[in-house]
């Protein structure tokens, strides 16, 4: 989970402040020094660091929050929108051109992840009902236009490719091919180098010069810590990016990176993949990334990624639902279901308020497996009416399921006790029956 040592280090500094009471500068200055170290082990650059704790210390020490009862809560507060600033104060979104198509450039090192990264952006804009074309400049790196063909056909977009053809031409047909085709927009997926060189730059620029594309991002693995700083800033000073897609940002527990990028470049992190699929991409919010950080939780997140992943007819056909006892084990099933599409476990778990209190949790994208297993092992009607599950049907189910009896029943005092927290939802006991609920993983 990004930022999950990053975020263990700075609760437990600012436990020690919320547990004193009123404080003084040296209580102040002793705990921006763990934070201090907190940041550099988490591989944020030494100079953002050191301007970052030069500002929330002026901030706590110059203001009136010493003599205040809350002062910790304060310093928290403050830490918090330096944090938001640190990574550019606000949402950046895309910028779209005033002629069709709207052409995206994906540039970065090689194995940054720009060809999984272009597909989903492709599917990030179809959802919103743009007609994405994916254009595949990458022609030395084997396999990429493959690679770019069959990620680009699992999303829906239209890929675009001229096997070894230069890139440059490449890329100007791709626009009048667009244009035909009704593409609104257009994600040129470029070649790769393990390091920066004169002609990988050469190639980016004649592109660039060729197509005037409305945005060039660069794609920098998170993984790559400090020196993704200094890409940045290479890529930046030789070709002018406006913004930067962070990958892999689910694998780094430090995740400095983000941290570091926008205040050295002065360019905004714009999306961050958070996953091995194609729908793990998130537009960056500043706000709810600091909020992360600090263990807060980013409920707004969780919301979009449940909205997006839910079934509204499934919805409805439970709203239709005349009382609890109508809920069968296909409606568990497909609960089970809605919750996969939101993405892995561990991500989902992240973005809830106090998480970091769950230090040493840890919860396998495979946990929903076995009760799905046992569910699809049961008859239709078993699962219409879990009340006709004796003992030979549930030693029969567990066979079919590869499972212990024992997993089979303890499955549906689960699914009891879901029923029965229905029951309570609408009385005053509904709240804390959904506080002792127990999901099945």
């Amino acid at each position: 989970m990004a930022f999950e040592s990053l975020t263990e280090k700075l609760q437990n500094t600012f436990k020690k402040l919320t547990g004193k009471g009123k404080l003084n500068e040296q209580n102040i200055k002793d705990a921006m020094r763990e934070v201090r170290f907190s940041l550099l082990e988490a591989d944020v650059n030494y100079k953002v660091v050191k301007d970052f704790i030069k500002r929330v210390t002026d901030r706590s020490i110059g203001s009136e929050i010493l003599s205040s009862l809350n002062a910790g809560q304060q310093v928290i507060k403050i830490v918090n929108e330096e944090l938001v600033e640190l990574m550019g104060g606000a949402n950046a979104k895309l910028t779209w051109s005033s002629s069709v198509p709207t052409i995206y450039m994906l540039c970065g090192l090689q194995g940054a992840g720009k060809t999984t990264m272009a597909a989903k952006l492709a599917g990030h804009l179809i959802k919103q009902g743009k007609k994405p074309m994916l254009v595949a400049c990458d022609i030395y790196r084997p396999a990429a236009i493959k690679q770019l063909q069959v990620v680009g056909e699992k999303v829906g977009a239209t890929v675009y490719e001229k096997g070894t053809q230069d890139p440059v031409i490449t890329a100007k047909e791709a626009i009048k091919e667009a244009r035909y085709w009704g593409n609104d927009v257009m994600i040129i997926d470029t070649a790769g180098r393990l390091h920066v060189d004169e002609q990988l730059m050469q190639e980016l620029k004649n592109i660039k010069e060729a197509v005037r594309p409305q945005e060039i991002m660069l794609v920098i693995d998170a993984m790559t810590g400090q020196d993704a700083v200094n890409v940045a800033s290479s890529f930046n000073g030789q070709l002018g990016i406006d913004g930067v897609i962070i990958t892999k940002l689910d694998s780094d527990t430090r995740g400095g990176a983000a941290l570091s990028v926008r205040a050295v470049t002065g360019k905004p992190i714009k999306f961050v993949g958070t996953g091995e699929k194609l729908n793990d991409i998130e537009a960056f919010h500043p706000d709810r990334m600091a909020s992360r950080i600090l263990g807060m939780g980013d409920v707004l997140t969780l919301i979009e990624k449940a909205t997006q992943a839910v079934d509204l007819e499934e919805i409805e056909k439970l709203e239709r639902a005349k009382s609890p006892a109508d809920m069968t084990l296909e409606d568990f099933l497909d609960q089970m279901q809605q919750i996969k599409k939101m993405g892995p476990l561990q991500n989902i778990l992240g973005m809830l308020p106090g998480a970091g209190k769950l230090k040493g949790v840890e919860i396998d994208d495979d946990a929903l497996k076995k009760p799905e297993a046992i569910i699809r092992s049961m008859t239709p009607a078993e699962r219409r009416r879990p009340s006709i599950l004796n003992a030979s049907r549930r030693k029969r189910i567990a066979m079919g399921a590869g499972v212990t009896v024992q997993d089979v029943n303890q499955l549906m005092r689960q699914f009891t006790q879901m029923q029965s927290m229905m029951k309570q939802m609408s009385g005053k006991r509904g709240r804390r029956a959904m506080r002792n609920m127990k999901l099945p993983f």
